[in-house]
């Protein structure tokens, strides 16, 4: 079909895998197929059986930024790419695909997933805004990361809000039209000398995104629910720690950091100090932020926290 979207599931260890595939085959109502890609790692169960669910498998473990690169092997118009701890509202992949424009990462308004009963946890705050933190010095490595607001999502609570932009995403679900994707974004770089392996999904797509001409939208329209993996489950070995932290998290996250806020990503259409004032006041960021990047760097390379 026209809009059909293609959805990536990186997979590695996933215990609720065929409760995140069943979730998505119940509620689409429109064509879907599902691309669940096993990191160097098989299922204890059968994978659900269904013409419309595609697996790949990888020999060895090649990390979450090589899964998700399962995308060029998609057919659909849309690419999504979704946790594999997740379940879905009815009709989500109609509600996205109407609304997207071929510029647009969309995301769903996301919500707590009850582990026990696999339903939304409509007790919690509902997110639906994030936004880059002022960098800091974490695991000693120059850090900026994604982060809940709180803050936005309770301000902009009237319907006329319900397509509205966002400065960054939590990665655990997110929808984009795949050619636009292919061609603006590509494959996400997993190079050991730049993202690595393992983390800043969220910031490379969003930034790309914004910095390069597209946007970034929140849709509330539709909902997704995300299972948080806690300490619990680490220690009941439910889940493993697959995108963890490695020999490389200092190096990548201090890299990009280093990356965006010094405006050394190519085609850049605007520079990051534009997303700044574009979301304007943001929570960790003061009006004197680009002389205390500066003096944070000089410091962070003093120490080799970068």
């Amino acid at each position: 079909m026209e809009d059909m979207i293609s959805i990536i599931i990186p997979a590695y260890k996933e215990p609720f895998l065929n409760k995140t595939i069943d979730s998505l085959l119940k509620n689409a109502v429109d064509e879907i197929e599902i691309i669940p890609v096993f990191d160097g790692w098989k299922l204890n169960e059968d994978l659900i059986v269904d013409d419309r669910v595609k697996p790949i498998y990888f020999k060895k473990q090649q990390g979450m930024r090589s899964a998700i690169n399962g995308i060029k092997t998609a057919t659909g118009k849309f690419i999504m790419k979704v946790d594999a701890h997740c379940a879905f509202a009815p009709g989500f992949d109609k509600v996205l695909t109407d609304s997207c424009k071929d510029n647009w990462l969309m995301i769903p308004m996301r919500y707590s997933l009850i582990e026990n009963t696999w339903e939304r946890n409509k007790r919690r705050l509902v997110v639906n805004y994030h936004y880059i933190n002022f960098p800091m010095i974490v695991d000693y490595g120059l850090s900026i990361f994604p982060m809940n607001w709180t803050k936005m999502t309770l301000k902009r609570r009237d319907s006329k809000y319900n397509i509205d932009d966002t400065m960054t995403f939590q990665g655990s679900c997110w929808l984009a039209n795949r050619q636009y994707f292919l061609d603006k974004i590509g494959l996400l770089n997993g190079s050991i000398d730049a993202y690595g392996q393992f983390g800043c999904e969220q910031l490379e797509i969003g930034l790309k995104y914004w910095l390069g001409g597209g946007e970034v939208k929140v849709n509330k329209n539709t909902w997704y629910a995300h299972l948080c993996k806690m300490k619990k489950h680490y220690a009941k070995n439910i889940f493993s720690r697959i995108y963890k932290k490695n020999i490389y998290t200092k190096k990548t996250r201090a890299w990009c950091t280093d990356h965006w806020l010094n405006n050394k990503e190519p085609n850049m259409i605007h520079d990051f100090s534009w997303l700044i004032e574009k979301f304007w006041q943001i929570p960790t960021w003061n009006d004197n932020w680009q002389e205390e990047y500066k003096k944070l760097e000089v410091y962070a390379r003093k120490n080799k926290f970068m």
